[in-house]
């Protein structure tokens, strides 16, 4: 929980100063993103390539649709 003096002392600086506190604070979080990537690590990605179920599904509602637009 951020503090009620800190935000009245952000409030009250001028507005180059809340630009910089910002530029830190987005580099602070650009960093944070990217320390969840390690490097020389796989790490698995969802394909739908096989995904013939759904493909199917889709199908379905598809020619359901285009039924209704039919009739």
């Amino acid at each position: 929980m951020v503090s009620s003096e800190l935000i009245s002392t952000l409030k009250e600086l001028s507005r180059s100063d809340k630009f910089y506190i910002m530029q830190i604070l987005l580099s602070e979080l650009a960093q944070q993103e990217t320390d969840l990537i390690k490097p020389d690590q796989s790490y698995p990605v969802w394909s739908p390539s096989d995904a013939f179920e759904a493909a199917d599904t889709m199908l379905k509602v598809l020619d359901a649709a285009k039924a209704q637009d039919n009739a």
